[in-house]
């Protein structure tokens, strides 16, 4: 088992660590608790039973394949300050991976792909709080990285998915202290300068640039043109024929169109 003390004496982020062998959710954990964390926290779960996607989708993993951790973070203001958090997170946790030898990529707006296939999966939820302190906004950012994927998980999933078999040999305290590292870094630099920090290095990874791309909500075709990367907010730039658009960060999937 992973080991709290261990990972945060590895790591220089000063961020309290806890470790539990299973739960459903570590993000549902960290969201029912943020009305009484005053300090930032990382949760992580050997085993996730009821993990979370976006969209309400179901996250699956295997005990000892993966990563699967939450990190509660609290930013002053409100919600209008976070826009573009998730790609921001994104960022960091692929120029982390590719500090550690292990190239990856982007896909708007919150996965990563190793060959074209997903590697992990970002989802990001607040709870807005108020204080002596002021008021602010606990962010709740849950992250499975997949480390070694099983053929029977893959069936389970139902469609390729990508791992990172050199770094499951990597000690996992260490790997897990060095993505903390990268990602309270990250957070540090978006309460500073939000995402407009990260907009350029996000476009150097994006998986899709200049590709032909389909815009999906729940099955309908909402637009079609080239996958342009993204602008200071976050928001996906897509060249079609009548002209350049932009498009907000939701239930919507891209597919390389064929």
């Amino acid at each position: 088992m992973m080991d709290a003390q261990r990972i945060a004496a590895l790591s220089s982020a000063g961020v309290a660590v806890e470790v539990v062998p299973e739960t459903g959710s570590t993000n549902a954990d960290l969201l029912a608790r943020a009305a009484t964390l005053s300090a930032p926290l990382l949760l992580i779960a050997e085993h996730q039973t009821a993990g979370r996607g976006r969209a309400g989708r179901s996250w699956l993993s295997a005990p000892g394949h993966s990563l699967t951790f939450s990190l509660a973070w609290r930013f002053e203001g409100g919600l209008q300050a976070l826009t573009g958090l998730p790609l921001a997170v994104g960022t960091a946790l692929a120029e982390t991976l590719g500090q550690l030898g292990q190239p990856v990529q982007l896909k708007w707006p919150n996965d990563l792909l190793k060959d074209g296939d997903k590697l992990a999966g970002i989802l990001v939820e607040t709870r807005s709080v108020e204080g002596a302190a002021g008021n602010g906004t606990w962010t709740v950012i849950g992250i499975g990285l997949n480390l070694a994927m099983p053929d029977e998980l893959e069936e389970q999933i139902g469609r390729p998915v990508a791992a990172v078999p050199w770094l499951a040999r990597m000690d996992r305290d260490a790997l897990m202290a060095a993505v903390l590292d990268g990602l309270a870094q990250a957070l540090h630099e978006f309460a500073a300068s939000g995402f407009a920090a990260f907009s350029g290095r996000w476009n150097l990874l994006h998986a899709w640039q200049g590709e032909p791309t389909v815009i999906l909500d729940r099955g309908e075709v909402l637009h079609e043109g080239l996958a342009a990367g993204v602008d200071d907010a976050g928001r996906l730039l897509l060249d079609t024929e009548q002209g350049r658009i932009t498009i907000m960060a939701g239930d919507v999937s891209l597919r390389i169109k064929h």
